[in-house]
């Protein structure tokens, strides 16, 4: 078991203290990322020198930055790959039930089943966990906790709806194998898993094994139609008028203009951008009571 960890975490007391402790149980490797590019090179190398699992040791940029570098590899070269969640949010690894002590995560890492799990194609990207549309990707640490929760369905507050209803929306085509949607849209998100943005659920019902995304969109919508819209919010159904809800295999926007777009910490901008499931493309350690997989 070889671990990538992020040069920012490498020195913590913890963490070190963790890998020293998993040692006992088996054979552990380090290898330190430093600059950006690092992630890549260290997975060639870790698949030229044969080793059988590797281990994202840093937050959701990590895990995101080894998905993406395995899914370079055909499928029969790919490690299995494990996570020692190390970042500020951790949103992948928390909805997978992956323990946040190091020592715990380790030895999950080191003794757990890996299973078949789902990765999303985006353009010529990858990712693993989420991404958000319009104006989810523009969302900072400064932003309103309020507006946070309102756009995680939590706390509703006038104060983040009113900086909602003011953002201009994106007008632009969704297309999906049940069909179009043609509206002007506030914010988006398409989920491999459920959570982002430091533990929002946006998706309640994806699952990294199911071969499906779930689609969320929050349409414009006029300030009379406050009730409706938080109504929908708590109520996904496909008859929603405001709060599209949807899970499909593959998604493609159409916009009049490039739209932010945030892939799992990955900030790209794109007039037309194609998600799509590759069903069971890593093989993932999880816990085996993990809530993002099929019953």
């Amino acid at each position: 078991m070889r671990i990538i960890l992020n040069g920012k975490k490498a020195g913590l007391p913890v963490v070190r203290e963790a890998i020293l402790q998993a040692r006992g149980s088996g054979p552990v490797e380090v290898r330190v990322t430093w600059e950006g590019g690092d992630v890549e090179r260290l997975v060639a190398e870790a698949i030229r020198e044969g080793c059988k699992r590797l281990v994202a040791g840093g937050g959701d940029g990590t895990v995101n930055e080894l998905a993406s570098a395995l899914m370079a590899y055909p499928e029969t070269q790919r490690p299995e790959m494990a996570v020692l969640p190390l970042g500020t949010a951790n949103d992948f690894a928390r909805g997978c039930g992956i323990p946040d002590k190091p020592a715990e995560a380790l030895a999950l890492a080191q003794q757990g089943e890996a299973v078949e799990v789902d990765v999303v194609r985006a353009n010529e990207h990858h990712f693993i966990n989420m991404a958000t549309g319009g104006f989810g990707a523009q969302i900072t640490a400064t932003t309103p906790v309020a507006l946070k929760n309102f756009l995680g369905g939590g706390a509703y507050t006038l104060n983040g709806l009113l900086q909602a209803l003011r953002f201009s929306p994106y007008q632009g085509t969704l297309e999906t194998p049940i069909g179009k949607l043609e509206a002007a849209a506030i914010v988006g998100a398409v989920g491999n898993g459920r959570q982002a943005g430091g533990g929002q659920v946006l998706c309640p019902n994806a699952r990294i094994n199911d071969g499906l995304l779930e689609v969320v969109s929050l349409l414009a919508f006029p300030p009379a139609a406050l009730d409706q819209v938080l109504a929908e919010i708590r109520q996904p159904r496909p008859e929603n008028q405001y709060v599209k809800w949807m899970q499909v295999p593959w998604a493609e926007y159409r916009g009049a203009e490039p739209v932010p777009i945030n892939l799992d910490g990955e900030p790209v901008s794109a007039n037309v951008i194609r998600f799509e499931v590759v069903p069971s493309a890593l093989k993932l350690v999880v816990p085996p009571d993990c809530p993002m997989l099929l019953p």
